[in-house]
């Protein structure tokens, strides 16, 4: 029966329209070479074999997806995505039947490395919250004036850390903690968000920065260049 429900399933939100790309293509249907950035961001899920499955959540009537090979995969599953990530999160959450544990992976990040992958799964075998890819901060930080331009002070970096994705929870954990926070009125601002606010602490696993997402323009040559100059798609 394990061989057939597969203890790690992966959920990518891909409702969003991601309007500061400036385009009226969704971010995620973007191309880097001859691949679109969704489908960059789910083929580092699929090469690995420890991820049984992977979830999409996609718009409702959502044809964009439907020319993808990605439609077709075995290993696919479609669903109807909701107005917030955390819509499309549950979404995909409810259609996860049988998975204990669950990665979410932004649709718009197509430069996940294997190595970091394979290190967040192994909080299965050592916690019981998860945790979720990070990056320290390197950079000056500067606290601005409420509603103004104009620098307020420094923000200490120290134990400032670039919150990226996967994140990786217990499926049921998780789902909790969304739906108590949803109807708490909480801002969700990752799944991790849902946990503290449930008082849970996931941990930190120090990734790459150049795991990045698309958010704007200038975002999408870079993330062109690190996929073609790197060994970011290395087999797991």
């Amino acid at each position: 029966m394990s061989a057939m429900i597969p203890d790690v399933c992966a959920v990518v939100p891909a409702a969003g329209f991601g309007r500061r790309m400036q385009t009226e293509c969704p971010k995620q249907y973007l191309s880097i070479g001859d691949k679109t950035i969704l489908e960059h961001a789910v083929s580092a899920l699929l090469v690995n074999p420890r991820v049984g499955r992977v979830i999409i959540a996609v718009s409702p009537g959502d044809e964009r997806f439907a020319r993808l090979p990605l439609a077709r995969h075995p290993q696919i599953t479609v669903v109807d995505g909701g107005a917030e990530r955390a819509d499309s999160v549950l979404a995909g959450l409810k259609a996860a039947v049988g998975a204990q544990w669950v990665l979410v992976h932004d649709a718009a990040r197509p430069c996940l490395c294997q190595d970091d992958l394979n290190r967040l799964l192994q909080l299965r075998e050592t916690s019981r919250v998860g945790g979720i890819l990070a990056s320290p901060v390197r950079d000056t930080m500067k606290r601005a004036e409420p509603g103004k331009t104009a620098i307020a002070h420094t923000v200490e970096r120290n134990d400032l850390w670039h919150a990226l994705t996967p994140q990786f929870f217990p499926l049921e954990l998780l789902h909790d903690c969304l739906i108590r926070a949803m109807n708490e009125g909480a801002i969700i601002t990752d799944e991790a968000s849902a946990l503290e606010h449930c008082g849970f602490h996931p941990e930190l696993v120090a990734g790459r920065a150049d795991n990045i997402k698309v958010t704007r323009p200038e975002d999408l040559r870079l993330a062109e260049f690190y996929l073609t100059h790197s060994d970011l798609q290395e087999k797991a």
